[in-house]
């Protein structure tokens, strides 16, 4: 009896401190200016329509997903043509950027993914080609959203209800606007069969190499990611973007069970695809997964590459263009350089 008495006391002190606690600015944790969600839209190159139950912050940010790539346009050489351009899709930039390490070469391969029937309905619904394990975390932070619902739902706190349904139409619309700007754009001219070589010079002294198809290396480099919003895509993000304030501003209508709830709902769930952002190692571009292969190879310098690269291709003149290597040395007039 002594022990159930000091148990219920405890609860009442529990209860009686949370009551008086002010939580009237929980809905503040949605504005956070966090990129996670939109690392995430960089990830998978598009947003998938049950992301809209991944409710954390940084939902107002989505738009800005092309910004991770902090306007680097690396200088990338062709191995196996000579011909020397800039990489310029802001989601294949910040891949690579996240997985450079300076002083070594890494190297990746592209390649096509299968066309089925099943593939398209989990890449539309689910996201492509996800691991298992951010699958899973991705799965807990959806049911965490409906299971918050339901509870807010149960205790009749209609204010918190309408919070997260209006979080919700914020997702949903940032998703949408997201898809439709990654609609498929120019890439050149198709050049099946054919096989190439890049070489990614990457600010910090970050070297990248790309190996694949013509074809898939032209659908991760070429061409725009997002396309430029039009007036009415514009006015859909405004519209997004407003849901998510107003979310911040009524928050404080909601109970304290429903303030408390919250709060934990968006810090779990922007842990959650935190992690699931950090174990999706692959980056997946119009219908291409970009990935390691083999191990990253240090070198003293940049020179060693070049003579090394140079040895293997059998051809010097992407090297010269890159500024890796002086054109006297292969008794050639060197041109000027612009990185």
């Amino acid at each position: 009896m002594v022990h159930m008495a000091k148990r219920d006391l405890s609860s009442v002190n529990w209860q009686n401190s949370l009551a008086g606690t002010s939580l009237d600015a929980a809905g503040l944790i949605a504005l956070a200016d966090l990129d996670t969600i939109a690392r995430r839209t960089a990830l998978l190159g598009s947003a998938s329509f049950t992301d809209a139950l991944v409710i954390c912050p940084g939902i107002h940010r989505q738009q800005k997903a092309s910004d991770l790539s902090k306007a680097e346009l690396p200088p990338t050489g062709s191995l196996t043509n000579g011909y020397i351009f800039r990489i310029e899709n802001q989601a294949t930039v910040a891949y690579l950027q996240s997985i450079g390490i300076t002083g070594q070469l890494v190297t990746l391969g592209v390649e096509k993914l299968q066309k089925r029937s099943w593939y398209h309905l989990w890449a539309h619904l689910i996201g492509p080609g996800k691991s298992l394990v951010s699958f899973a975390l991705i799965l807990v932070a959806i049911l965490s959203t409906i299971g918050s619902v339901t509870l807010l739902i149960l205790i009749e706190d209609w204010w918190g209800v309408s919070i997260l349904f209006t979080l919700i139409v914020a997702r949903f619309l940032n998703i949408s606007l997201i898809r439709w700007r990654t609609m498929p754009n120019w890439h050149g001219v198709l050049e099946p069969g054919m096989n190439g070589d890049l070489l990614v010079l990457l600010s910090q002294d970050r070297w990248v190499r790309m190996q694949g198809s013509v074809d898939a290396l032209k659908a991760v480099t070429s061409g725009r990611w997002l396309s430029d919003m039009t007036f009415l895509e514009r006015s859909l993000e405004a519209i997004a973007t407003v849901l998510v304030y107003l979310s911040a501003v009524l928050a404080s209508n909601a109970t304290q069970s429903g303030k408390m709830l919250l709060i934990i709902l968006l810090l779990g769930s922007v842990g959650l695809l935190g992690i699931s952002n950090q174990q999706q190692e692959a980056l997946y571009m119009r219908g291409h997964i970009v990935r390691l292969k083999g191990k990253p190879k240090m070198y003293a310098r940049r020179l060693d590459l070049a003579k090394e690269l140079i040895k293997e291709t059998k051809r010097h003149d992407w090297a010269v263009g890159l500024g890796m290597v002086k054109g006297e040395e292969y008794g050639e007039r060197s041109a000027p350089v612009t990185l």
